[in-house]
């Protein structure tokens, strides 16, 4: 016999559910949601980032490209501190021509003499000479040392010459390779940029 007021026997009601419970569907869902928006931003993020690799190899591989002169050659191991060289590099439109250690082209002057100069003072400020202090200049990628040689400037410094031809630079060569003062007319003479052989280029 049941005791008074005992509830029948049958099942429990559950009960209402737990919060975290009801809300684990809802949870998945934004997880799931979630987890599709960071993959598509990785996606984009590397598209992004393959495109500026491929942009910076472009943009290298152009730079190197538009380069018309070779780096300055290296002096030699045993060079002393000091020593002008005379190489030959590539100039734009001229070919290979005479070049100081930095890479600028060389030129001559069509009033010069194998043992003077005649470009003194503003015209030596435009067509700076290239000089050496001590020792002699040497040559470089291609130069010959046999048609290198130095005179003596009003000024008492020493001009580096090559196959009689003092030799100068123009301010008007902004970079290596620039070869802007090449059949100028300026100072009563021509300024021409020269060969290996000594002949005149272009």
């Amino acid at each position: 016999m049941s005791a008074r007021g005992a509830r029948p026997a049958g099942p429990r009601s559950a009960g209402p559910r737990p919060r975290c419970v009801r809300s684990f569907p809802y949870l998945l869902r934004r997880s799931a949601n979630a987890l599709a928006v960071l993959v598509v931003a990785a996606l984009v993020i590397a598209g992004c980032g393959g495109g500026s690799s491929t942009d910076s190899s472009t943009a290298a591989k152009t730079t190197r490209t538009g380069s018309t002169l070779p780096a300055p050659p290296k002096p030699p191991p045993n060079a002393e501190e000091g020593t002008v060289f005379v190489s030959l590099g590539n100039a734009e439109g001229l070919g290979l021509v005479l070049a100081d250690s930095e890479g600028h082209v060389l030129y001559s002057f069509s009033k010069d003499t194998p043992k003077a100069s005649a470009c003194e003072g503003a015209c030596a400020k435009a067509w700076p000479p290239l000089l050496v202090e001590e020792g002699e200049p040497e040559p470089s990628n291609g130069a010959s040392a046999a048609r290198l040689g130095t005179i003596t400037r009003a000024d008492g410094t020493r001009q580096v010459t090559y196959a009689g031809h003092p030799l100068y630079t123009y301010t008007g060569d902004k970079s290596p390779g620039q070869a802007k003062g090449n059949g100028l007319s300026a100072f009563g003479g021509t300024w021409t940029a020269l060969k290996g052989s000594g002949a005149p280029a272009g």
